[in-house]
């Protein structure tokens, strides 16, 4: 059995897991392709680096194009990030007929469409299932287990790192600053964590589920990106109150063939399930017409889950290349983005004002709600030791975002209102 060489680019956490799972499967993983997969170069940025991995010297390179230029690979598997560089090494290899299974989401929800247009064109598979989720296999799911079906919803917590701070501050009741540092110090979080904590990695994940589930080109620009540096201990403890916990959840809708795609810090009724994901896990909530609500769980990230993710692309690339069916799978949009206006995208809010503590001002509010036509679905008014100002809790049952931009906007110019302290949405 002639074996189907693979080249790597990047040995770090991930490709250090893809390189332990191919010569630790070796034995069930010939038997699943028919042939043996040998990883005959690897790309590192020094390859005199001592490694937590036991690796022929000869197969490492610094220089990427010599993977991309073999002429023995069949398959690149790149795990080292990176955008522009990068996506010129898989256009060169697609260029030259060889197969991508990548792990880079920002490199997808950025120019997937036109990689998978260059895969289509040389009839080469492009594979991406590690790049959302780690080790859950959302992607092959949204592809063939709901190919059958019409997506219209997807929700998730898709960021290991926010789901640990918010976890362990509602756990715990520690303050974000708190729980940000021992993040960083568990490795959980980058020494600069802004791609994670201002949302913006979920938001690159929810481009790609969004443009899978709902057959649209999701551009990063279409979505809407709020991250959890303003949650307070505060803010989780009302939630806590009312029954909820918080989550940073990306939320992808269709209605009548127009979507929304949000990432934001959202308040979830504690009887969800999504609500007890906790930790670095991940969690992906999917509803289609037919199947109803199904959700997918596991961990997000870590060397093993996101490489068994990475090595299943592998396999399912050999496969079709024993098929002959290569470049026949790729997902290339074809319905017309048609995106929500505020007036459609609806939503339930959690408000927390913090007013003058005098008779007469909680009417003043419900009747603004009134006037823009937001139903409220419970008015809490309270006293807080720690705060001279009275407190109003609002729940609304669904309103529009422009109905709620407008209600938000009055409030600013009310002078019973000292602050908007806090404004979230509500699932469930």
């Amino acid at each position: 059995m002639k074996p189907v060489k693979v080249g790597l680019l990047g040995l770090g956490t991930v490709g250090t897991g893809v390189v332990r799972i191919v010569e630790g499967n070796q034995e069930d993983l010939s038997s699943q392709v028919g042939s043996p997969i040998v990883i005959e170069k690897i790309a590192v940025k020094n390859t005199e680096k001592d490694r937590v991995i036991s690796v022929d010297r000869a197969k490492l390179t610094e220089d990427p194009w010599e993977v991309i230029r073999h002429p023995d690979i069949d398959v690149i598997v790149e795990v080292m990030g990176g955008i522009d560089q990068t996506k010129e090494y898989i256009l060169e290899a697609l260029e030259r007929g060889k197969h991508i299974v990548t792990a880079n989401k920002d490199l997808m929800a950025l120019h997937g469409s036109e990689i998978l247009a260059k895969a289509q064109e040389k009839q080469c598979d492009v594979f991406y299932e590690a790049s959302v989720a780690g080790g859950i296999p959302i992607i092959r799911t949204l592809i063939e287990g709901f190919s059958s079906d019409r997506i219209t919803r997807i929700m998730g917590i898709v960021n290991g790192t926010t789901n640990f701070i918010l976890t362990k501050m509602s756990q715990e009741g520690a303050s974000y600053e708190e729980v940000l540092a021992e993040a960083q110090a568990l490795g959980y979080a980058e020494t600069d964590p802004t791609s994670d904590v201002e949302g913006l990695d979920a938001a690159r994940k929810m481009a790609i589920l969004g443009t899978l589930g709902f057959r649209t080109n999701v551009e990063l620009k279409d979505v809407t990106v709020r991250g959890i540096t303003s949650v307070t201990r505060e803010d989780i403890t009302y939630a806590k109150r009312l029954g909820y916990e918080m989550k940073l959840l990306g939320i992808a809708d269709r209605r009548d063939d127009e979507i929304t795609i949000s990432v934001q810090p959202t308040m979830v009724r504690q009887n969800h399930p999504i609500a007890s994901v906790n930790g670095v896990f991940n969690a992906v909530y999917v509803h289609g017409e037919a199947v109803g609500e199904t959700m997918f769980y596991g961990a997000g990230a870590g060397e093993l889950p996101t490489a068994t993710s990475v090595v299943a692309d592998i396999v399912a690339v050999i496969k079709n290349l024993k098929l002959g069916v290569n470049g026949l799978k790729a997902i290339v949009p074809y319905k017309q983005k048609r995106l929500q206006s505020d007036e459609h995208i609806m939503s339930k809010n959690f408000i927390l004002l913090h007013v003058d503590d005098k008779a007469g001002v909680l009417a003043q509010i419900t009747q603004i709600f009134a006037e823009y036509e937001v139903s409220l679905a419970s008015v809490v008014q309270q006293p807080n030791e720690h705060n001279p100002d009275a407190e109003i809790i609002i729940v609304t049952h669904n309103a529009s975002k422009a109905s709620m931009d407008k209600v938000l906007k009055h409030f600013e110019s009310l002078a019973v209102i000292r602050r908007i302290k806090s404004v979230y949405r509500v699932e469930g």
